[in-house]
């Protein structure tokens, strides 16, 4: 038996909800926008190949890449010898805001809970991937794993029966993401935000969160539009992404609806319900913020398949 696992690109925090909403992406020109994991039979042992894109700022030795840390902890669950060969292939690129190391994670754990009949069920997987993007990205956060493992737009529940639960979507809404070709460590985005917020700022993010939440089910997308505001991380974040102000207020010209950065960033979206306007901005982003031959843009949608098997 032999398998091929794709896991999607996404956005965490999705602006309005700082570590409390993460949505998948799909490129409407079918690109598949995330990493994929294949599995196959081996004499023995666990054996791990790099291909693709980014393979190259992957650690040079196996043991140190996330990807066989996951297949050991597998087998040592399942008292398993058995031998697997597996390959990475790597189209995020690290550090960039797409959930890259969440793509990597929950590929590798979809992959190998197929592989093994499935001993883990959806919430106990979910819960694994959580802990081993933790281990990367330095604590646990589910914004990015699972919406990647689920698709569409989670928001973080974290309650003993539930991590997560999805909100519906607005289907006519094009997402342009723009990643420039820098890499941002998380930890180090994360260690500029302030470690106390005044009342009135805590009191603006739930409003402003509850309100997306609530304009989500009513499916008033001028109300989730208004309230689309990150009160907590893009104040402080902003300066330290090269060229994000300017792009923001060009793209706000071009009668983009709003602008945020995905994740922490340095990959950008922007929201409009007009496909041309989103061309039209995707033009503008990649003359003016995607450096050539390193960064890149798409225009996407929700993906609302989340991780699956594509071989």
């Amino acid at each position: 038996m032999s398998l091929t696992v794709y896991a999607p690109a996404s956005m965490g925090n999705v602006g309005v909800g700082f570590d409390l909403l993460g949505a998948a992406l799909a490129p409407i020109d079918g690109t598949l926008l995330g990493d994929c994991v294949s599995i196959e039979p081996a004499l023995t042992g666990i054996s791990l190949s790099l291909a693709g894109h980014w393979a190259d700022k992957l650690p040079v030795d196996a043991a140190d890449n996330i990807v066989y840390q996951c297949a050991e902890f597998f087998l040592a669950q399942l008292e398993s010898q058995a031998g697997i060969a597996m390959t990475l292939e790597k189209n995020l690129p690290v550090g960039s805001g797409l959930g890259s190391s969440a793509s990597s994670v929950v590929a590798a754990l979809y992959a190998l809970n197929e592989y093994f009949d499935r001993p883990f069920d959806e919430q106990a997987l979910l819960r694994l991937m959580g802990e081993f993007e933790g281990k990367i990205s330095g604590s646990v956060h589910y914004d990015n794993v699972a919406p990647c493992y689920l698709g569409g737009m989670q928001l973080m529940l974290d309650v003993p029966h539930s991590v997560c639960e999805g909100l519906p979507v607005f289907k006519q809404w094009y997402w342009v993401v723009a990643y420039p070709g820098i890499s941002l460590s998380t930890a180090k985005m994360r260690a500029l935000l302030p470690e106390v917020y005044d009342k009135s700022v805590a009191i603006d993010f739930g409003r402003y969160l509850s309100a997306f939440v609530h304009a989500s089910y009513k499916q008033d997308a001028s109300l989730a539009i208004a309230v689309l505001k990150d009160v907590l991380a893009e104040p402080y974040r902003a300066s330290e992404i090269p060229g994000y102000e300017q792009a923001r207020a060009a793209l706000a010209e071009l009668g983009m609806l709003t602008t945020g950065i995905s994740g922490s960033g340095p990959t950008l979206f922007s929201v409009t319900d007009d496909l041309a306007t989103a061309q039209a901005a995707q033009a503008w982003l990649d003359s003016h913020y995607v450096k050539q031959g390193v960064g890149f843009s798409h225009i996407c949608q929700i993906d609302t398949q989340g991780t699956r098997r594509v071989d």
